[in-house]
């Protein structure tokens, strides 16, 4: 099943090229708002499946192409960020320790939005294409052998990036927790559509040009050992989002007009814009390719526009 949130955050179940508003069959689950209800759902999976379903069935849907989606969890509680869980094509000698980061849960925005580069000295903004778990069942101290069933779903997930920030302070804090840096989309596809998470095909085009292009299975810490350490150090709740990191070698600067689209096999492609008011510019070079090219540094330098190097 395919969930999202569309127009005024109302609650849809996508069917082909379809959505059908299940928003009012779901009103015994407690909310403030609607866009409160796919964790109260979430959480109550086990009862409201069927009513879901039937609602979906029963509703007379709209054309996808009509409506404008949401983020399919716009309040996540916690969105916790794989750092450097890629083997990267085989190019790291040894696998890297686990390691993870918080991501500002404000920093969400959904399919079709806006990706806004801020006025901040950054020595490029980038965008990491990422396979996103949500969390279905509360985890704590969850071993590996366990994990899946904490699973209730997947979606697309960008983590972005304003790198090379100066102190003082928390830099990577600076650097993850923008506004609009968290893109996300389009829907929630259910656990059980896919049958192995550990293998699909990630692919993300800017402006059409394929820039990232990786497998699930080239993580470092796959998704069991990801939800058990994880889990052992904060508890896990319904509707929190697990990124699971990315290949590097991709990753490209992010600059004013750039039209991006993330595509995982069997979830969805989420689509966003960018915009800086700046116009700061870099060369459209990847990771991989400054570094074959034997440049200095870990990416292509800014070349013109506020804060550039005189």
């Amino acid at each position: 099943m395919k969930l999202c949130y569309f127009n005024d955050f109302r609650l849809g179940v996508v069917k082909g090229d379809q959505v059908v508003d299940i928003t009012d069959a779901m009103k015994d689950i407690p909310h403030l708002h609607t866009r409160d209800l796919i964790i109260g759902l979430i959480e109550r999976w086990d009862t409201h499946k069927a009513k879901v379903e039937k609602a979906a069935n029963e509703g007379k849907g709209v054309a996808l192409s009509s409506v404008r989606l949401r983020p399919p969890v716009p309040k996540p509680g916690n969105i916790d960020c794989m750092a450097v869980n890629y083997m990267e094509d085989g190019t790291l000698k040894e696998k890297p320790a686990i390691n993870a980061f918080h991501k500002a849960s404000t920093a969400v925005i959904g399919d079709g939005d806006t990706m806004v580069l801020p006025d901040v000295p950054a020595s490029i903004f980038e965008g990491e294409a990422e396979l996103a778990l949500i969390i279905g069942k509360r985890a704590s101290h969850v071993s590996q052998a366990d994990a899946f069933k904490h699973i209730f779903g997947y979606t697309c997930f960008i983590d972005g990036s304003a790198r090379g920030l100066p102190p003082p302070g928390n830099v990577f804090f600076q650097m993850k927790s923008r506004a609009t840096f968290a893109p996300m989309g389009p829907w929630i596809v259910t656990a059980d559509e896919i049958a192995n998470p550990q293998k699909l095909n990630i692919e993300l085009k800017n402006n059409g040009q394929v820039m990232q292009k990786f497998n699930t299975d080239d993580m470092a810490h796959q998704i069991p050992r990801t939800i058990e350490w994880l889990s052992s150090i904060h508890t896990l709740e319904p509707g929190d989002i697990v990124a699971t990191g990315t290949n590097h070698r991709g990753l490209n600067a992010f600059m004013d007009g750039d039209k991006v689209e993330l595509t995982i096999e069997k979830v969805g492609t989420l689509k966003f814009n960018v915009k800086d008011e700046h116009k700061r510019t870099w060369a459209r070079t990847t990771r991989s390719q400054h570094k074959d090219a034997g440049k200095e540094g870990p990416h292509t330098p800014q070349l013109t526009g506020k804060h550039a190097a005189k």
